[in-house]
């Protein structure tokens, strides 16, 4: 006979956004709840694997900064000592014609060859007279690049940078999402820094940020989902949800147990969900949406960290002598990230691909770097020979020396790596993501609300908290619904402590009109 049980609140998934949405739901200690996950240890995309070398990898570039008060608290909760965590200022470049030019690549093309100087001053002069008479928006993310940038940026590394992000081609992208992740260059401060030969200075919302001292990105989650009461948690094998009944307000776990719910919190992919649901029509809506797949590979190296790599946090990559668009210099980020110098670890091969001239384990120091390369059906990837091809890669820009003794390797690949901002995306969200409420389904997260310009962990985890504040007292959800607002285009502080209060004052706020009753 089948166990059930009876929550007012389901949370799927243990990602930052099931965790906030279990986070508040708990603090607000008013409606029964539980959250489940397949997976036994909680992170979701923000987790941490190590490999049987001791070399960490996270699941992707992750870094910790924020817009949000209420997730700093709760995150300092889950690690409270000073010393759990690190903090970095960025250090970013561009691998360019053998150069390394500093991040973003548009304010520093003081830095190119003269002839690349010319190319890149001529575009955005033409793109600048050409804004001034401009009457129409741009009508995708080519022509924003175009007029923001300028062809000769364009060519150089906006467009193939970002297929290589995106795997589709920029024409194919629409550009509402772009708010705080891509400097719109200044083209006074450019020419000034291009006759005077100077740099431009850190930019962005992650010119400074924290990570953890010990267990990777990982350890946050772990140590976040360990503040929750954990018989309200259910993971691994027991919370691996095998079909959701909408009708009914069930959801059916693989183990046989069903959870009856009055609103149902999913983090799971919507295209996922949807399948679950079993609503053809909703399925049928769904492939409207566009994703790409990602390849996390890692590279563990024996020896002292080069003066080539000094305190690089991470690099980017838009030419095609190497299959990644991004590098993490990973063993800069803490010193836990690696063994011990006093671990002995066999050389697996060198840069070059030889062989070591001994299979001997030999002690350390090691550094570590971390690749990331997208794939789609429009950007296939030869997945047998990624890793050496990578390897290769590295060599190609001179991250690794052909010489040098790579003693670990990492390769791991997730399907949904990236929520395309597609042009047809907003048509797609706007009808499905209502049409799952109307059923009590708050479809959030990284891929359950699709919206990659609150997608990262401190967005994600606020995307949970605010569902839940929802679903309790009907509290507007500014995270999924005012993106510019949060990113800091409106509140200049972007410390979000009565947003709320602030956006309930305006006009064509959704809220649910029947909240939940503890």
């Amino acid at each position: 006979m089948s166990n059930e049980i009876d929550v007012d609140v389901l949370v799927i998934g243990a990602g930052p956004t099931g965790l906030g949405a279990a986070k508040r739901l708990n603090q607000i200690n008013g409606p029964s709840w539980m959250i489940v996950d397949s997976n036994e240890t909680p992170g979701g995309l923000a987790s941490t694997d190590i490999t049987p070398e001791g070399f960490l990898y996270d699941v992707g570039g992750h870094v910790i900064f924020s817009h949000y008060k209420y997730f700093d608290d709760c995150i300092d909760e889950a690690l409270p000592n000073a010393d759990d965590w690190y903090t970095h200022q960025r250090i970013s470049y561009v691998r360019f014609k053998g150069i390394w030019v500093p991040y973003p690549f548009q304010n520093n093309i003081s830095i190119l060859p003269k002839e690349d100087q010319v190319q890149c001053m001529d575009g955005m002069i033409d793109a600048a007279l050409e804004a001034r008479v401009a009457n129409s928006k741009p009508a995708n993310f080519n022509e924003w690049i175009l007029r923001n940038c300028g062809k000769g940026v364009a060519d150089c590394f906006m467009t193939p940078y970002n297929y290589k992000v995106w795997a589709v081609p920029t024409t194919k992208m629409q550009c509402q999402w772009l708010g705080e992740r891509v400097a719109a260059p200044n083209l006074k401060m450019i020419t000034q820094n291009v006759i005077l030969g100077k740099a431009a200075g850190n930019w962005g919302p992650n010119a400074t940020f924290r990570f953890p001292a010990n267990g990777g990105t990982g350890n946050i989650w772990i140590s976040l989902a360990k503040t929750l009461p954990q018989k309200k948690t259910r993971f691994g094998e027991h919370g691996a949800v095998e079909k959701v009944d909408a009708s009914a307000k069930k959801v059916h776990l693989k183990d046989g147990t069903t959870v009856k719910y009055q609103k149902l919190i999913s983090t799971m992919a919507v295209d996922s969900l949807v399948e679950k649901l079993g609503d053809k029509s909703l399925v049928d809506l769904s492939k409207g949406l566009f994703y790409s797949s990602t390849h996390v590979i890692g590279v563990g190296v024996r020896g002292e960290r080069p003066e080539r790599i000094g305190d690089k946090c991470w690099l980017y990559f838009p030419e095609d002598n190497c299959p990644f668009y991004r590098a993490t210099i990973f063993s800069n980020y803490s010193p836990n990230n690696q063994p011990q110098a006093s671990a002995k670890l066999a050389t697996m091969q060198l840069a070059d691909g030889s062989k070591p001239s001994s299979s001997a384990a030999k002690e350390g120091p090691y550094w570590s770097i971390m690749l990331e390369v997208s794939e789609s059906s429009m950007k296939p990837v030869d997945q047998k020979n990624l890793l050496r091809d990578c390897i290769q890669g590295l060599v190609n820009t001179e991250m690794l020396k052909p010489g040098d003794e790579i003693v670990s390797t990492y390769h791991r690949r997730f399907d949904h790596g990236y929520p395309t901002p597609s042009l047809e995306r907003e048509g797609v969200l706007k009808e499905l993501l209502p049409k799952l409420q109307d059923l009590d389904i708050y479809s959030r997260g990284r891929f359950g609300s699709w919206r990659y310009e609150v997608g990262n962990q401190d967005h994600s985890f606020m995307l949970g908290v605010e569902a839940a504040d929802n679903i309790v007292n009907g509290a507007a959800e500014l995270t999924l619904n005012y993106p510019d607002f949060v990113n800091g285009r409106v509140n200049s502080e972007r410390r979000l402590v009565d947003g709320a209060q602030f956006f309930q004052s305006r006009k064509g706020i959704r809220t649910d009109d029947k909240p939940l009753k503890p």
